[in-house]
């Protein structure tokens, strides 16, 4: 039994290293490629850590990491959709559920289940954690496009309005980081990065 459950585990975890060969439409911060989603599951994994003052509400930190490191691993079958694509976002969902379900289900059952309700609250939003990990997920491609002079944003010819409506749900989660994402989102129309 011991070996079929380790069987299991471990082919999941050679699985889910497919990760790294999803590419994303943010760019690094010197602009010389675009991130993977593993990149950026690590990447929101520490802006978990490292913001965590800034969220008022109580949260379960370990559970919060958990979540960001697995949220994006449906886009091993799913791809990622990026987040102004009106028509592929519309499709998204379901393509994204059959992901999860193929994927969390390698696991052994108790671990597929576990896997499945977290992944599940990180897309429904409904607890502070979620609302944290969702607000991170906003605020690190905002980021990247800020620190990358608007690269993604010019490629697909995004303007402000697109970004703020975007990235509103950030101050659910933390009025202090929302309060920094506008003022980058200032900034941004200012230098060029982001067009009115």
């Amino acid at each position: 039994m011991l070996k079929k459950r380790l069987s299991e585990q471990l082919k999941f975890i050679i699985e889910i290293d497919k990760l790294k060969a999803v590419w994303r439409q943010s760019y690094l911060t010197d602009g010389s490629r675009k991130e993977n989603s593993a990149e950026h599951s690590w990447h929101l994994a520490l802006m978990v850590c490292v913001l965590q003052e800034y969220v008022p509400e109580e949260i379960n930190l370990l559970h919060v990491l958990k979540m960001v490191l697995i949220h994006d691993l449906v886009e091993i079958d799913a791809g990622d959709t990026y987040c102004y694509d009106l028509a592929g976002r519309a499709q998204q969902a379901e393509k994204e559920r059959k992901a999860a379900a193929r994927i969390f289900n390698i696991l052994p059952a108790d671990q597929a289940q576990k896997l499945t309700a977290l992944w599940l609250e990180f897309e429904t939003g409904v607890t502070p954690e979620a609302r944290y990990a969702a607000a991170l997920d906003r605020l690190q491609p905002l980021l990247l496009n800020y620190a990358s002079q608007g690269k993604s944003w010019q490629e697909h010819q995004i303007e402000k309005q697109q970004v703020l409506e975007r990235n509103a749900l950030i101050k659910d989660s933390s009025p202090v980081l929302w309060d920094y994402a506008w003022q980058l989102f200032q900034e941004a129309v200012e230098k060029g990065y982001l067009t009115e």
